[in-house]
């Protein structure tokens, strides 16, 4: 068993460590908030996230997943552009697709 001094040692450094790891996000962010590439990036980002997952998730489309695919895309995109609201046109766009995909073209 290790001495008690060693122990101490032990719970003292890995608390230091642990808010150290905890408070540096803190640290680093203060100044990239005034940052203009920052704010370019997060104004512009967004939208080639989902341009490029969009892309990835529809390159190996086979031909029998085509229809209900596209419809649940057209279903997520009428969603977004008619509420404004990712949380509805995602979900939205998900249940249709489980829905055609699970049932009505299985």
């Amino acid at each position: 068993m290790p001495d008690t001094p060693y122990l101490i040692a032990a719970v003292l450094i890995s608390a230091a460590v642990t808010w150290a790891l905890r408070a540096l996000p803190f640290a680093v962010l203060a100044p990239l908030r005034a940052s203009a590439t920052v704010h370019y990036l997060s104004a512009r980002m967004p939208v080639g996230v989902m341009v490029i997952l969009t892309v990835y998730t529809l390159r190996d489309l086979a031909a029998p997943d085509v229809l209900p695919v596209g419809l649940a895309l057209a279903a997520t995109l009428a969603l977004h552009f008619w509420r404004r609201n990712a949380v509805l046109s995602i979900l939205g766009g998900t249940a249709l697709h489980v829905l055609l995909a699970g049932t009505v073209f299985a």
